[in-house]
């Protein structure tokens, strides 16, 4: 019995395969290896002097703390935001969504000087916040507005296709069995966007993590107060300490890679939940 195959639009498995590698190699694997190579000059000793140094664990505590909650703040307001751009017209509506997009195209130093300027003592937004006692730039606070700032999009751009995909149909009858506005959002539309929101939360932990540019301006780098872990990477590699600067970079690249691997996890647990609801259905 003769079988043909289908035609591909790319090459065959082997060339494609060997292109995906070969180019994950040299932009990923090669740069991560040549920093767990150069850590491991250090000895055990001086690897766990420098990564539990008392300035590094502070910072470790505000870069994945900030990260953590300016990614839950954005999976909040990034689907109210989705909600409003998919489900309702209204005049502005195309400039709004031109806006979401903003940080993406804006240069990071950029964004933190403008963020420095506006929630500063003399700022727009930071003068009124200081007559009340809310000091935002250069405070850990600084810090989490400018996370929130350039995650945001990452929610929004990956909740709004499904919401667009989203059936009217499955509310319509939920609504015909007598449920409410809010049982039918909790248990008709969270369902099917949840995988997407856990997937731009996800992005915008990862995004935030390692984030610098945004954030050294508006933080006042203070040790012990406002200084983050990228910031501490960059003074050890201005004093050439080039072993401690990888040693504190290896800790938080596992750090941040089994934190994802965890919430990759638990959207994949989610989605095979809802494929079996479904077909029970």
């Amino acid at each position: 019995m003769l079988i043909l195959k289908r035609p591909s639009v790319l090459p065959g498995f082997g060339l494609a395969m060997g292109t995906a590698v070969l180019y994950l190699g040299l932009i990923v694997l090669v740069p991560l290896s040549a920093t767990f190579l150069k850590t491991a000059t250090l000895s055990w000793g001086a690897f766990f002097a420098t990564v539990t140094a008392p300035r590094v664990l502070a910072s470790f505590r505000l870069s994945f703390g900030a990260a953590f909650l300016a990614a839950l703040i954005n999976a909040v307001f990034g689907m109210l935001i989705a909600w409003v751009l998919v489900r309702y017209r209204f005049p502005g509506r195309r400039a709004i969504d031109a806006i979401v997009d903003l940080p993406f195209a804006l240069p990071t130093a950029v964004a933190g000087i403008a963020l420095t300027a506006v929630y500063s003592e003399n700022g727009w937004i930071g003068e009124p916040l200081a007559r009340v006692g809310i000091k935002v730039a250069f405070t850990p606070l600084g810090i989490l507005v400018a996370l929130i700032f350039i995650g945001l999009p990452f929610v929004v751009r990956t909740v709004e296709p499904v919401l667009e995909d989203l059936e009217h149909e499955l509310e319509e009858v939920a609504h015909s069995l007598g449920a409410t506005a809010s049982q039918t959002f909790l248990r008709v539309i969270m369902p099917t966007v949840m995988p997407a929101l856990v997937t731009g939360f996800t992005l915008a932990f990862a995004r935030a993590i390692g984030e610098y540019g945004s954030v050294v301006f508006i933080a006042g780098n203070m040790p012990f107060v406002s200084e983050i872990t990228p910031l501490v990477i960059i003074t050890k590699l201005e004093q050439y300490d080039y072993a401690g600067a990888t040693a504190v970079a290896v800790v938080m690249l596992v750090l941040s890679f089994a934190l994802l691997l965890l919430i990759n996890l638990l959207q994949g647990w989610m989605r095979r939940r809802n494929a079996q609801e479904r077909s029970v259905l």
